[in-house]
C-alpha cells in the first residue's frame, strides 16, 4: 500500500527532535548511572557513594578475573593499596595470586591478602590453606577474612549464628599468628546482618556498600575500608574493578601502614601487644 506523504509540520518536527533528545539522555543514564553521563572511574556511578569518589587514598580489590594488572600504571593514576584474593576454603588459591603478589610489591605498592571463608569445611582446615599459600610478609598490609554467604558456590551449608562466629575466630586468630598483624574483615550488609551486627571485634572492618554510605546500611559498625562500587575502571586494570577507599586522610593512611591498625583504635589496642610500629 502507498501511502500519501504528509504535509510538513514545524511543530511535528520539533517535536521529533526533542523525543529523540530525551531518549538519548535517558539511555545515557540507563548506560552510565546519571543524568551526565559516567563519572570518571566508574561505569555505573551511584549518585548514594559519591562522597567515596572524592576522599584521598583510593584502592581496589583483585583476583583473577582482572588478569594481568597493571600495578605500576594503576599507582600513577591514583591507586593508593590493593587488596587480593589469595585463598578460598581448604584447598582452591587464586591462579592470579602469586603473580599479583610479586607485581604489586615491585611496583611499590601496598598490598594485601584475602581469604574467602567456605561453611562447608572446617575453620582449622582453611587456616592451615591460608598459611600454606600466603607469605608471612610484615611489610604487607593486614590479611582480610572475607565474610559472606556462599550463594553462588556449590557450598549450601548455612551454620547457626553460634557456629559461624566460632569458626570466623578460629579464622581470625590463625591469621593474625601467621602474619603479626590484626586480620581486617571484609563482609556484605547480608552477612553482617545475620552473623556480625551486635558482636565485638577488635579487627578493622572493610564493609561493602555500593548504593549508600555504610553508616545507612551498618548503623553504628566503624569502618576502615569502604568498597563503593563493583564497576569500577582503572588505567592498568583490564575490565571492570572493584573500588575502594580508606576513610582517612595521608596522615591516618601512613599512621596504618606503619602499624596495621586504625589509628582511632591503636590507644584501645596498643596495651595487647598489637599496633606495633614497623622498624
Amino acid at each position: 500500500m502507498v501511502q500519501s506523504r504528509p504535509a510538513f509540520s514545524f511543530a511535528a518536527v520539533t517535536k521529533g527532535v526533542m523525543t529523540a533528545a530525551l531518549a538519548a539522555v535517558l539511555a545515557a543514564c540507563a548506560s552510565a548511572g546519571g543524568l551526565y553521563g559516567a563519572i570518571p572511574g566508574d561505569n555505573r556511578p551511584h549518585a548514594g557513594v559519591d562522597r567515596a569518589r572524592s576522599m584521598p587514598i583510593q584502592g581496589i580489590d583483585v583476583a583473577r578475573y582482572q588478569e594481568n594488572v597493571d600495578f605500576h600504571t594503576a599507582r600513577r593514576h591514583g591507586i593508593h593499596f590493593v587488596f587480593m584474593k589469595a585463598t578460598e576454603g581448604k584447598d582452591y588459591i587464586d591462579p592470579n595470586f602469586r603473580r599479583n603478589w610479586e607485581r604489586a610489591r615491585d611496583a611499590g605498592m601496598p598490598r594485601g591478602a584475602y581469604h574467602f571463608m567456605t561453611w562447608c569445611s572446617l575453620a582449622s582446615e582453611q587456616a592451615a590453606w591460608f598459611v600454606a599459600n600466603v607469605p608471612a610478609d610484615f611489610s604487607a598490609l593486614p590479611p582480610v577474612l572475607d565474610l559472606e554467604w556462599n550463594n553462588h558456590s556449590s557450598c549450601k551449608n548455612k551454620p547457626s549464628r553460634a557456629d559461624a562466629l566460632e569458626k570466623i575466630r578460629v579464622m581470625l586468630e590463625a591469621m593474625e599468628r601467621h602474619t603479626g598483624k590484626l586480620p581486617i574483615i571484609y563482609t556484605d550488609m547480608n552477612f553482617h546482618r545475620d552473623v556480625l551486627a551486635g558482636e565485638y571485634f577488635p579487627n578493622s572492618f572493610w564493609l561493602r556498600s555500593t548504593a549508600a554510605e555504610p553508616h545507612e546500611r551498618y548503623h553504628n559498625r566503624t569502618w576502615t575500608f569502604w568498597q563503593y562500587t563493583q564497576t569500577g575502571v582503572v588505567p592498568g586494570v583490564r575490565g571492570e574493578v572493584d573500588r575502594n577507599v580508606f576513610y582517612g586522610g595521608q596522615n591516618e593512611w601512613l599512621t596504618f601502614l606503619s602499624t596495621g591498625c586504625d589509628p582511632r583504635a591503636i590507644a584501645a589496642l596498643a596495651p595487647t601487644g598489637r599496633c606495633q610500629p614497623a622498624k
